[in-house]
Order: structure tokens, then sequence, then C-alpha cells
């Protein structure tokens, strides 16, 4: 009998994993909306080849790990003009150095506590040649930081009852319920509690509570209490060949005001669903003192 590497051994489990994904997703998504009968309601996953890349902006497709700002009014954190934030695909274009974020302290939105926190990893991120975020190593972001995973795709599961947003890497799983409130005891979680519903033919509108305060805001890390809030609303555009989101934020705890931010995504048909690992070959291999990857203190079974 033949003998094969581990990395040819991998492919191929890799592989099988594929088509054991890819056919549990087509027979979902086929399944329904279509046999709901429901006009009204938007199809974001078609078949088991879509899946939808953040970050699309106005002539080019930069990694979508920073909130666009809405049209008007309150917005999210930014970087501080004073040190222009850069990311690795835009340092490969320009020739600069990439750079740390830093953010911008004078945004009316954030309450003092908040403020001061950001101001203590504004001086970490300037003097630190690297500062890893959470979401970079594999803690999930929360919300309404879902619409910040980058690169690999997010995938829609529509049910009668839920819809299922898969995001690629590390099997990041939020669960949308298709009811109309929220539960009376909501214990806080990594991605909260979300009740959703359909408008206008084109839209999800998502409702979301109780989201851990070990979560963040966004990739500057700002932090937020219990009371954070969120809104999103995403919507087809283009023929279906792009989703907008707009996102409304608010936390009476950690900001001034509501504000609210925008992401939009590429629709990818690249490859049925794959195993996407955040925690391989993950380790502090320069020394860094970087934070740890999430462990397990017991096995799940």
């Amino acid at each position: 009998m033949p003998q094969i590497t581990y990395a040819e051994s991998r492919s191929r489990s890799r592989s099988r994993a594929r088509l054991v994904l890819a056919g549990a997703l087509a027979a979902a998504t086929l399944s329904w909306p279509a046999l709901a009968g429901d006009a009204a309601i938007p199809n974001f996953m078609p078949d088991a080849r879509t899946g939808w890349i953040a970050g699309i902006r106005e002539g080019e497709f930069p990694i979508g790990d920073e909130f666009l700002q809405p049209l008007s009014g309150p917005g999210p954190v930014k970087y501080d003009p004073a040190h222009p934030f850069i990311d690795n695909a835009a340092s490969r274009r320009s020739g600069k150095s990439a750079t740390n974020r830093v953010a911008d302290l004078s945004n009316p939105i954030l309450q003092p506590w908040v403020r001061e926190e950001l101001r203590k990893l504004n001086e970490r991120a300037l003097t630190e040649v690297q500062l890893w975020t959470p979401k970079e190593r594999c803690w999930p972001i929360g919300v309404p930081g879902w619409l910040l995973y980058p690169v690999r795709p997010v995938r829609f599961l529509q049910q009668p009852h839920q819809v299922v947003l898969i995001w690629e890497e590390d099997h990041m799983v939020r669960h949308i319920y298709l009811t109309d409130k929220h539960s009376p005891d909501v214990k806080p979680s990594w991605f909260g509690e979300s009740i959703g519903h359909y408008e206008n033919g084109d839209t999800l509108v998502v409702d979301t509570i109780g989201l851990s305060t070990r979560t963040r805001v966004d990739s500057y890390q700002t932090p937020h209490t219990e009371q954070l809030h969120v809104i999103e609303r995403y919507r087809l555009v283009d023929n279906g060949e792009a989703i907008d989101v707009v996102a409304y934020v608010e936390d009476p705890g950690a900001f001034t005001m509501p504000w609210t931010a925008r992401q939009r995504y590429r629709r990818s048909n690249d490859a049925p669903l794959a195993e996407e690992i955040c925690a391989e070959n993950n380790g502090d291999h320069f020394d860094q003192n970087i934070m740890p990857i999430p462990t397990a203190d017991k096995p799940d079974f």
C-alpha cells in the first residue's frame, strides 16, 4: 500500500471536510427560504459556495477590519490623524511601514473611563512592534465587532426559525433567532442574544443584547458595559453582489450618545466552506509577551 505524507493526509482530510460541509449547507440553503414560499425574504446564500468577504471601499478592496464611517451623525472610533493607521495591504501598496492602530481620543462618543482605557492602549501601540488584538489571538470579538472579521468569508445559513452566521476561520458562529422579543433573563455571552426579522424583501434586521464585557466593540479594543445594545441592518445591494450593513450602537455606560457604523461585503463564490483553524501555529514565536489563545480546561465530551 503506497505511503502518504502527513501534509497529503491533512489535505485529503480537509477535502473530505469541505465536501461534508458543502453537502450540509447545500441541503439547508436549498430547502429554505424556497420552501417558505415568501418572496419578501432575501436570500443571502443561494448556494453552498456563496460567501461574503468584509472590506469594500470606494475603488479598492482593503482588509475589512475597520468600520466605515456613517454618512452623517456620530460614528465609531477611528485612527488618530497624527498617527495614520497603515495595514499590511496598504503597506505593500504604498511602500510605507505598517503601523499599529492608535485611537482618536477626541471622538465625542467616548465616556472618560473609555477614553482612559484607549489612552493606555495607544501608549502600547506607539511603543510595541505589534499590538495584537484579542481577535487576532482567536478570541471572539463580539458585536458589532462581528462585522470586522476580514479575509475569510462569512456564510448565511437561513432557516425558518433562525439565521446562523458562520465565519470560516475558527468556526465563529452567531445564532439569530427569528422571534419577536428577547428572553426575559439574558445571560452575557460572546455574541449575546440576537433576534431578527426581515424587511422590504432585501434586509435582515438583527437586535443584539447580553454581550459579555470580555468582548470589544472594534479593532481599537474599545470597551463597553453590559448595557451594550446593537441593531444591525444587512441589506443586499448591487443585484445581490454586495451587502451593505449599518450598525446602530448604544451603551449609556460607555458612550455619551448612540452612534452608527457601516460595513460592506463583497460576494465570493471561490469555494465551499473550508476548515480554517485560528489556533494552529499561533504561538508567541518571538517572545513578545502577547496574550494567550483560548484553551479548554476540560473536554466538551
